[in-house]
């Protein structure tokens, strides 16, 4: 069985989604060697999310549930966070709404600017990560690869797709009205990474030609030769920050890089500049909130643009809506029909079992050939097609317990079905579990 635990930008705060990402890197690794029932974890973990797909090795709603409960306190111990605000917090998808919901998380519809761009490449590495450290699983990579197909097929099929939309970008759009001219304004970008370079062609898109790169990490040099910047050494940051009219910062750091004093004392420099606006794209969060006491300053975060993220087109978003929609049903359709595989085995190895007995007699006695033979291989396989194709159909309606019923009623054969999510009422889960949330 599948399930999920989420915490996003709607049901959680930004400074506990920042507590999360540090406790994520060592939860999948955690839960597979440790648990009872985990047999595969992937974690996702971006600035306006933490998830954990979890692959269950027992079919009942109770088992998921103590698996969530198990991934939630090995999750609050690693993010030094009380367990009982973790459990608040996360959201426990279980059964079918697992696949629609990555799908829709992997195609951006989940995300705080609607259909952006880098949500699909960081579902891609979340599943990457969890290969390298050999915590996924074959129900886990199904998922995950289906939900790569999905978010291509929103991309390339729905208006979402050609929009070039980020977080980035979005936070960008919202710094229009402190911006008069980005020709004429002086960069400061934080950071070396994908975001660094996401943000570097966003401003670029806009027209910034000035824009000077640092680095906690000590990367500066190497980003900057490689995109033409100029890069700022540690000693440098206080002039560098006095001269910037904007500062972007988008870096892994897991402490705060920016500080209220680094702008107080960059704000006494010579010719410093007045006014300034700081973007902190960072979770960790890479600016300390002290910032926006600074005279001059403005701070524009995470949480800030999460609330005045615009409304997206909704005949684009609706489009994009349907075909997840209809990507989780054939996923479902597709899991249906692996399931009633056993059953159709168990029938044709039941019949090719008695046809080699019956060729065996009939070699016995000397009366087989091998045009005879391959004759009535052919027959049993022409006679098999039809029940195997109806059990496929069958799966697929809801009809899996028919199947396996059907064979076992007229051939007295016992197949073992595949694990299936139990789906239970929200009330059968006693108060101290975390509250699992069920597909059909």
């Amino acid at each position: 069985m599948l399930i999920c635990l989420t915490a996003n930008h709607r049901n959680a705060s930004f400074d506990l989604l920042e507590k999360l990402s540090i406790g994520a890197p060592t939860l999948a690794n955690t839960l597979v060697t440790e648990s009872d029932f985990i047999q595969g974890a992937v974690v996702l973990a971006t600035c306006n999310r933490f998830e954990a797909y979890l692959d269950v090795d027992e079919p009942l709603t109770a088992a998921a549930a103590l698996a969530a409960e198990q991934a939630i306190e090995v999750l609050a111990e690693a993010s030094v966070v009380e367990v009982g605000d973790v459990r608040d917090t996360l959201t426990v998808l279980c059964g079918d709404t697992v696949a629609e919901h990555l799908f829709s998380v992997s195609s951006g519809l989940e995300s705080v600017a609607i259909g952006e761009d880098e949500i699909a490449g960081q579902v891609r590495r979340a599943l990457t990560t969890a290969r390298v450290e050999h915590t996924t699983s074959s129900d886990l990579e199904r998922l995950f690869q289906h939900a790569s197909q999905t978010s291509r097929g929103v991309k390339t099929k729905t208006g979402l797709g050609g929009a070039g939309r980020s977080l980035v970008r979005l936070a960008l759009d919202l710094a229009e009205s402190r911006v008069t001219d980005w020709a004429g304004t002086t960069v400061l970008l934080v950071g070396t990474g994908r975001y660094a370079r996401a943000s570097l062609a966003a401003l670029r898109d806009r027209g910034v030609t000035n824009v000077r790169v640092y680095s906690p990490s000590g990367r500066a040099a190497a980003f900057a030769a490689s995109h033409d910047l100029v890069a700022v050494a540690r000693a440098e940051l206080l002039e560098a920050i006095a001269a910037s009219d904007v500062i972007v910062t988008c870096s892994t750091a897991p402490t705060v890089v920016l500080t209220a004093q680094h702008l107080v004392d960059a704000a006494e420099l010579a010719d410093a500049v007045l006014r300034r606006l700081v973007i902190d794209l960072g979770l960790p969060r890479n600016v300390d909130p002290a910032v926006a006491t600074v005279c001059g300053t403005e701070l524009l975060d995470l949480e800030t643009v999460s609330l005045h993220a615009p409304l997206e087109e909704l005949n684009a978003e609706s489009d994009a809506r349907a075909l997840v929609g209809e990507a989780a049903a054939e996923y479902r359709a597709s899991r249906a029909e692996v399931e009633v595989a056993p059953a159709v085995v168990a029938l044709r190895s039941h019949l090719f079992d008695l046809l080699d007995a019956e060729i065996a007699r009939a070699r016995s006695r000397g009366d087989s050939s091998d045009e005879t033979e391959r004759a009535l291989r052919h027959l049993v396989g022409v006679i098999l097609h039809t029940p195997s194709v109806r059990a496929r159909e069958l799966a697929r309606t809801g009809g899996t317990e028919t199947v396996f019923a059907a064979v076992e009623a007229l051939f007295g054969l016992q197949a073992q079905a595949g694990a299936t999510a139990t789906v239970a009422s929200i009330s059968s889960v006693t108060p101290a579990e975390p509250r699992l949330l069920h597909g059909n």
